[in-house]
């Protein structure tokens, strides 16, 4: 019920959103224009977040096995506010190295695939979470064509990678630690990785320096975005 319930104000909110900037000349970034055709489900980007703020180093840390359900709830309402739309959401082992505090770190976190959502509204979605759990950065990624030329991203997903391996491939790596950042281990043992598109042979060397194969199949292109701090109209990060 509370998922209906959610779907239903994303829906009066993109619709509303749509009323408002129709006049404005921006539309066509988010609302409804952001749209798959003809199937307004179907995901046009995902975002990974977390609330959790603690350094957590033993990869049988009892607070990994938090599901973040509240969480989801949460971020599910976040991008209705926002004009965007949760059609999918799962838990995550997330690996990240951290800037600030020069440390690789294990987290529980989310996956949300999101529909009818631009770079406009993907970028205001990650910085409310951002802002509201205290996180360094949120990452997300707008799905486009591999020509277009927004498309400085991808995003991939290979099997047979759990999270410890990962860890400990980032330690020993400081050149891949440094362009990475981080991943996701889903339930299923899939490794999820977004990186820049510049960062390509290098993210394929290290999935290769590991032992997981490399399909370039499972490749999808996007514009990446790593929310750091306020998201202005025309600006992403």
């Amino acid at each position: 019920m509370i998922t209906v319930r959610l779907a239903a104000f994303a829906a009066a909110a993109t619709l509303t959103g749509a009323l408002f900037t129709a006049s404005s000349g921006t539309a066509e970034a988010y609302g409804p224009w952001s749209c798959a055709p003809g199937n307004p489900l179907q995901p046009t980007a995902e975002l990974f977040g977390t609330w959790n703020t603690d350094t957590i180093t033993d990869p049988a840390d009892a607070r990994l096995n938090d599901p973040l359900t509240q969480f989801e709830l949460e971020v599910n309402l976040t991008a209705a506010m926002e004009l965007g739309l949760t059609v999918h959401s799962e838990p995550v082992d997330g690996v990240f190295w951290s800037e600030q505090s020069r440390q690789i770190s294990y987290a529980p976190a989310r996956r949300f695939e999101l529909a009818c959502t631009g770079r406009d509204n993907l970028c205001w979605i990650a910085d409310d979470l951002r802002v509201r759990y205290h996180q360094e950065a949120v990452l997300g990624i707008e799905y486009l064509p591999e020509t277009d030329p927004r498309a400085d991203g991808f995003v991939i997903t290979v099997p047979g990678v759990d999270r410890t391996r990962l860890h400990d491939a980032l330690l020993a790596d400081p050149v891949a630690r440094d362009r990475i950042g981080g991943g996701w281990v889903a339930e299923d043992g899939a490794l999820i990785l977004v990186a820049d598109r510049s960062d390509l042979d290098e993210v394929q060397a290290f999935l290769k320096g590991i032992g997981a194969q490399w399909d370039p199949s499972a490749l999808r292109y996007g514009d990446r975005q790593l929310v750091t701090g306020y998201c202005a109209p025309g600006i992403y990060f």
